[in-house]
């Protein structure tokens, strides 16, 4: 038998991906959260063979979670599911320790496939991503400017450059108004930029633009 963890803040997306995962695994033990802090609490007490969780989730995000993940059980492969297209959070997942990302739309079809992978150790990627860590590799390339983001940061710019005000950032990632405008700040400085106007003209020059 198999135990999974899944992690998603929207209900039905859960039930979606349990049904997905019992077609494929018949005799899978699957459990359910709604938030990062509760990944952390169910492997205090709870060994699961996969973790499944979403990118963006109230509080902290998959992303940031997956460093405490990894530390609480270093052997467990997660996987990242998301809405924003792979070539936005691939690689910052798989640097933080993911076990492969996944886009969402593409679930009902690769899901069980990919989980299949990461049982077996090996990592879930698609051409895209192989292709852009290829392109990472290459010391010629340029590098972009949000790569110099931390994950946080990253996360603040894109809500900014979608027009996103810092209380409505503050609200949804759980930080005071006083913590956002400082990542504001850094991002600004690391990017060499003056106002939020350039970053949403970079963000849509990238297509990393959130639409809100």
């Amino acid at each position: 038998m198999i135990n999974i963890l899944i992690a998603d803040d929207h209900s039905i997306v859960r039930r979606g991906i349990r049904q997905i995962l019992l077609d494929g695994f018949k005799d899978a033990n699957i459990d359910e959260v709604a938030d990062a802090e509760s990944i952390i609490k169910q492997l205090k007490n709870n060994r699961y063979d996969v973790i499944i969780s979403d990118l963006s989730m109230p509080g902290r995000t998959g992303l940031e979670a997956l460093p405490q993940i990894k530390s609480i059980a270093p052997q467990t492969p997660v996987l990242i599911i998301s809405i924003h297209p792979e070539d936005h959070y691939a690689i910052r997942v798989l640097k933080a320790g993911a076990s492969g990302y996944l886009s969402k739309d593409l679930a009902p079809d690769e899901l069980v496939s990919a989980v299949q992978r990461v049982l077996q150790g090996k990592r879930y990627i698609t051409l895209t991503v192989a292709e852009k860590m290829a392109s990472i590799l290459d010391e010629k390339q340029p590098k972009e400017l949000h790569h110099q983001l931390s994950d946080r940061e990253f996360s603040v710019f894109k809500m900014l450059s979608s027009g996103k005000s810092i209380t409505e950032i503050a609200d949804a990632l759980y930080l005071s108004a006083t913590t956002v405008s400082t990542y504001r700040s850094r991002i600004l400085a690391k990017m060499n930029f003056k106002n939020n106007a350039e970053l949403t003209v970079y963000a849509m020059e990238h297509q990393l633009f959130e639409a809100r």
